[in-house]
């Protein structure tokens, strides 16, 4: 039977299979055929073909993966290999906050452009979202993104602000939240679902960013909170919330294509006076660089391309 893939650890892997029975499923022959080494051969969100075994009806084993329609990855430094974090998902859920921990835009700059080279739908949700004054610099970016047509949420978890609306976009949808340590992603949950209690943990005080909470990702069916449905009772959404991330690395990415993954950018590439040649940085004749002095490619966004291209090329990426 099929069944889909909840969590997993040790290659020991919770799959949710078509009989509605939650099954420890171990991999058959340890190894699933693939065409890349992953950090890890499944993810939440995995559609794998199982069988029952016969001594012990709540274990299996994980015969083959049905095709992936799509898969969100990042580099695993630990592993020095690509990290599956969800599959066949609806939503990447890019989850900043305007403090606590502070702002990274970069960071969300770079998972957008990790979700444009997969063909996945970003959705960038800020958190904490009654955080906000004191913080125009927050707003500015948030109103830049909006611009280029990402969809772009405010919300908190704490007031309630948002979720409504969130809950609207969520509802029936498989999503993938993602971010770094801190964020408030187990938060969300949390508020979505009042019956589903995940772990959360206070911000590092010395650092300024978010102790580790969620270890492993982990597909959660929520009974949204009737709180924020008017009311109506048995809605439902799928969440994956993967691990807090501190560094994240693009996988597939070269220095020299980034440009192909900033939709600002895409656009004048292959126009320069140079064409392909153009670096974009001093040459004469550039389209990318007239396009900044135009006001169609934004100053911020055209250094953040300059200086993630830079990180990509020394391997640093501290922001």
């Amino acid at each position: 039977m099929n069944g889909t893939v909840l969590a997993g650890t040790n290659n020991i892997f919770e799959v949710e299979c078509s009989d509605g029975v939650i099954r420890n499923c171990s991999i058959k022959g340890k190894v699933l055929k693939s065409d890349t080494e992953y950090y890890n051969p499944l993810a939440p969100g995995d559609i794998v073909e199982i069988e029952v075994d016969q001594m012990d009806d709540n274990k299996g084993q994980v015969l083959s993966l049905v095709p992936r329609k799509n898969q969100f990855v990042r580099w695993n430094v630990k592993g020095r290999c690509p990290q599956l974090l969800a599959a066949n998902v609806d939503y990447m859920i890019l989850v900043t906050t305007p403090d606590e921990p502070p702002f990274r835009p970069r960071f969300i700059d770079r998972e957008l452009a990790q979700a444009e080279m997969l063909g996945l739908t970003p959705v960038i949700v800020c958190n904490k979202y009654d955080l906000i004054a004191g913080k125009p610099e927050v707003e500015e970016y948030l109103k830049i993104w909006e611009d280029l047509g990402y969809k772009v949420m405010r919300v908190s978890a704490k007031t309630g602000e948002g979720i409504s609306e969130f809950i609207e976009l969520i509802r029936d949808k498989l999503s993938a939240f993602v971010g770094q340590s801190g964020v408030g992603k187990s938060s969300l949950v949390n508020v979505l679902d009042d019956s589903c209690v995940l772990k959360t943990g206070s911000l590092s005080k010395k650092y300024g960013r978010g102790s580790h909470t969620t270890t492993k990702g982990t597909l959660n069916r929520l009974q949204l909170n009737t709180a924020y449905t008017g009311g109506i009772h048995g809605e439902i959404a799928s969440i994956i919330d993967t691990p807090g991330i501190r560094r994240f690395m693009l996988h597939g990415i070269e220095a020299d294509d980034l440009h192909l993954y900033f939709r600002d950018i895409k656009p004048f590439v292959g126009k320069c006076k140079f064409g392909m040649n153009c670096t974009h940085t001093s040459e004469p004749g550039c389209a990318v660089k007239q396009a900044v002095e135009d006001g169609l490619i934004h100053e911020k966004r055209y250094d953040s391309w300059m200086r993630i291209r830079d990180q990509i090329k020394t391997g640093s990426w501290l922001d």
